[in-house]
This record gives C-alpha cells, structure tokens and sequence, in this order.
C-alpha cells in the first residue's frame, strides 16, 4: 500500500531530502557534509532528528565517516530505484574498486543447480567461471558462476557466447561481460539471499575460518523468459554492504 508523504516518519523525509541533495550533486561524491550543527540550521531540523538520517544514510552506503574529517559523500553513492543488471564487483564497490581474480575457467555438465535454474539437459556443456572479488588486499566475495549452453546463447544473442570465448583483460566477472555484449538486449533477474558458513574450501579461498558467518545470495539473469546466467556469491562477514534496490 504507498504511504503518502504526509504520513510518513519526519526522519525518512528528511534522508531523503539529503539522498536527493547526494544524487543532485549538491554533496558530490567525495565532498564533506557540513557539520552537524550547521546542516541541522541549513535545513530547519533538530539535530537528534538528523542524525538519525545520517546513521541511515551511512547505513545505506551514501556516507562514510572518516576520523579527523566528518562525514564524506561515498564516492560512488548507491543509485535508487530499479537499474540496470550490475555485476558484483560494481554493486560492491563503494570506495576502490574491487579486482576479479580468476581462480577456475572451466566447462563442465550441469549440476543439480544449474539444471534447476539454467533448465540445462543432461550432458550440456556449460562454461564456469569460479573468482575472487578483492580490494586493497582483503577478498570481499567468491563468485561461481555458469552460462547456459552455446547453442541457447546463439538463439538469444550470438554476441553473448562470442563474449565469452574472448578473453577480457583485464579480468572481470562472467555477468560483466554479458551486460558489456547485450547491446540493446534486455536482461531481468532475480536473486535470493540465505544465511550460511563458508566451510573448510570457502573459508580458505577468502581466508577466513570455516566457521565463519557469510551470505549466500543466488542469482539468475534472463533474456524474456530464457535463463543465460545462474550464480552463486559467498560474501563473508566483513564484506561491503550489498545495496538492495526497489521501486514502487
């Protein structure tokens, strides 16, 4: 049910007057907000109020605080609304960007996974890509991802399967060089997020121990009703907020 704008919470009106200041380029990405005390006087508001917003606002991956100078506009703020398919490695990269490191770049037959969600028949062969997402020396993800069989690529958009048998330097994620090939194709997906450990291989590839906590998120990318991508992400406590993007 929308909530119109006179019932809504003054602190969620007042995040989003500062989120529209973010994104109208009023704080540019890297600039430092006013300090508290005078942002509270530009804007007319008390100051328990704002700073409430701006826990939020942190929360959500539009500022930073940092020692010695305030609060700091992220340099690559979260967009809102519905977007455009992004690789990992983008919707993670709040700061420096992160590196794909491959770690596996294989062909193989379907799994249990992958006939559920690419809908692959017994004996295709399908290409897996297995990386390490990192920055400034910390693994933040590890990536395994699957395309669908060449022949399922071809009937969608040639230009996928070709994307892939070329090697992209430098390296970046299976889902980047499918949305860097769709060329005017649109690509939907969905995704689901569980709760896990990393397990003794895991925890070893991001160095961490077995036992520790992590998010598992799956996803699958369509062309209309056609899977072309499934994949799983493991990001292990630590890593950098996945931003969650919805619309009315």
């Amino acid at each position: 049910m929308a909530v119109s704008g006179q019932q809504r919470r003054p602190v969620v009106i007042l995040y989003e007057r500062i989120a529209d200041a973010i994104h109208e380029g009023t704080y540019p990405p890297g600039s430092t907000l006013p300090s508290e005390p005078r942002l509270a006087a530009e804007l007319g508001v008390s100051r328990p109020a704002l700073r409430e917003a701006l826990l939020l606002l942190q929360e959500d991956g539009l500022l930073s605080v940092r020692r010695g100078v305030g609060r700091t506009v992220n340099d690559r703020p979260p967009r809102r609304g519905y977007e455009h398919i992004q690789p990992l490695e983008e919707l993670l990269s709040t700061g420096s960007p992160l590196r794909v490191r491959p770690l596996l770049r294989a062909v193989e037959e379907p799994t249990d996974f992958t006939t559920q969600h690419l809908l692959a028949p017994a004996g295709a062969e399908l290409r897996f890509w297995e990386s390490l997402l990192a920055g400034e020396g910390t693994a933040a993800a590890l990536s395994h991802e699957w395309a669908a069989a060449e022949g399922v690529l071809d009937l969608v958009h040639p230009a996928f399967a070709d994307a892939l048998r070329a090697a992209p330097a430098p390296a970046v994620s299976m889902l980047a060089v499918l949305v860097g090939a769709s060329r005017g194709v649109t690509l939907t997906g969905h995704s689901g997020v569980s709760a896990t450990l990393l397990g003794q291989r895991r925890g070893e590839q991001l160095g961490r121990a077995a036992e520790t906590p992590a998010v598992l998120v799956t996803q699958v990318v369509r062309v209309d009703d056609t899977p072309i991508l499934a994949a799983k992400h493991m990001l292990p406590t630590g890593a950098p907020a996945l931003p969650v993007l919805q619309s009315n």
